[in-house]
C-alpha cells in the first residue's frame, strides 16, 4: 500500500546499507555506492564509554590506538564474531559513521539495511536493530551476509538455480548455497581473519619466543600468508618483544612459517564448505558443478585458498571482483530496490 509520508521521507533521507563487520564497517549510499570503509574500532577512556577526541576517535582515528594505548585509554572492537559484544560502544560507532556520511542539513532519519551473519539468534538480531535505531535510523532491515555478498558479487540469485558463496570476513566465515534469493543450506563458522591473526601470533610466540601484536600479525598475513606452497617463498622481517628476556628484537619469518600457522583455521573453513555441500539437495548440487564457488571477504585474498578449495571440492572456484566490498554493495542494491527485496529482509516489526 502506498504510504505518502514514507514516500516523502525516503525522498529526503540519506538511506544507507551497512556491512557491520568485526574488522571493518562499510557504508553504501543509494545511487552513490560505497562511501565509507573504516575499521570497526573505538578508542575510549578506560572504565567509561567516553569516546576520545571529543567523540571522534572512531574508525581510522581509533585504529592508531590499537595496542598502543597508555593505561588510561583503551581501543575496543565492539563487534565479536560478527555480532555485537558491546552495545553502547557499537551505538556510538554507528552514530559516528552515519553522521559522517550524511550532510549536516539532513533532518530526516535514514532507512538502514544491515548485513548480519547467517543463523544468528533473534536476540542478536534485536541487538543490531536496537543499536541502529538508537544511532539515528528511521527503519532498520536485516539481510543475511551470504545473500548480500552473492548479490554484491552480481550472481543471479533470484533464479531457481544453485550458487555457493564462501564469505570469509574478520569474525565469521559464511558458507551458503543460495537459490531464489534465500539460503537453502549454510553454515556460519566463527573462524575467520581474526583467528588467522591469533594463529600467527601464537605460532611466532612458540617458535621464535617473540610476542607480536594484532597489527603486526595482520601485516604478516597479508605479506606472506598462503594456503598452499608458493613458487617462490617469501621472507618478512618482524619486530616484537622477546618472551624470555622482555627486550625488543627482530626475527625473519617465512611464508612457510605463516602457512604452518594458518593450517588449522584454513582446514576448518575447507571442512565447513564440504559439510555444506554434503547437505545440499541433489538438484542444487548438480547446479554447482557448473556454477562453482564464489569467494568474498578479505580472507578470500589469502594466497592459494581458492586453489585449495577447488582441489578439495573439485568445483570451479573464483574470487569475486572487489571481494572486500561484496556485502556492502549487496546491501546497497537491496536499498535501491527495497520494495522488490523487502520480502527477503527482516525488520524491527518482524522481531518484536
Amino acid at each position: 500500500m502506498f504510504k505518502p509520508l514514507e514516500w516523502l521521507a525516503s525522498r529526503f533521507a540519506v538511506d544507507m546499507g551497512i556491512d557491520l563487520g568485526t574488522a571493518n564497517t562499510l557504508v553504501a549510499i543509494r545511487d552513490r555506492g560505497i562511501v565509507l570503509d573504516e575499521p570497526s574500532v573505538v578508542a575510549v577512556r578506560k572504565g567509561t564509554n567516553e569516546v576520545l577526541l571529543d567523540g571522534n576517535a572512531v574508525g581510522k582515528a581509533a585504529l592508531e590506538y590499537l595496542g598502543r594505548t597508555p593505561p588510561g585509554f583503551q581501543a575496543i572492537r565492539p563487534m565479536k564474531s560478527g555480532v555485537i559484544a558491546d552495545f553502547e560502544i557499537t551505538e556510538r560507532m554507528l552514530r559516528y559513521f552515519m553522521r559522517k556520511v550524511q550532510p549536516s542539513r539532513h533532518f530526516v532519519k535514514p532507512q538502514v539495511v544491515i548485513a548480519v551473519p547467517w543463523g544468528i539468534t533473534m536476540v542478536e538480531k534485536r541487538a543490531v536493530i536496537g543499536s541502529a535505531e538508537r544511532a539515528g535510523a528511521r527503519r532498520v532491515f536485516l539481510v543475511d551476509e551470504p545473500t548480500a555478498a552473492a548479490i554484491g558479487a552480481e550472481l543471479p540469485v533470484h533464479e531457481p538455480y544453485g550458487h555457493m558463496v564462501v564469505d570469509i570476513g574478520g569474525g565469521t566465515s559464511e558458507v551458503a548455497v543460495i537459490s531464489l534469493a534465500n539460503v537453502v543450506e549454510g553454515e556460519c563458522l566463527r573462524v575467520a581473519g581474526d583467528d588467522f591473526n591469533e594463529a600467527i601470533q601464537q605460532y611466532i610466540r612458540n617458535k621464535f619466543n617473540l610476542l607480536v601484536g594484532e597489527i603486526t600479525a595482520e601485516k604478516l598475513k597479508i605479506a606472506a600468508g598462503s594456503a598452499m606452497p608458493l613458487e617462490q617463498e617469501i621472507e618478512v622481517e618482524i619486530r616484537g618483544r622477546d618472551s624470555l628476556t622482555g627486550l625488543p628484537r627482530r626475527a625473519i619469518v617465512t611464508s612457510n612459517d605463516v602457512r604452518d600457522a594458518l593450517s588449522e583455521p584454513v582446514r576448518k573453513i575447507v571442512d565447513a564448505v564440504k559439510h555444506v555441500l554434503e547437505r545440499t539437495p541433489p538438484e542444487l548440487a548438480a547446479d554447482l558443478v557448473q556454477a562453482g564457488i564464489t569467494m568474498c571477504g578479505g580472507g578470500s585474498l589469502l594466497r592459494g585458498l581458492p586453489q585449495l578449495l577447488e582441489r578439495e571440492t573439485e568445483l570451479p572456484t573464483r574470487v569475486a571482483q572487489n571481494p572486500l566490498e561484496c556485502v556492502a554493495r549487496g546491501t546497497g542494491i537491496f536499498l535501491e530496490n527495497l520494495e522488490l527485496y523487502s520480502r527477503f529482509l527482516e525488520g524491527g516489526e518482524d522481531l518484536a
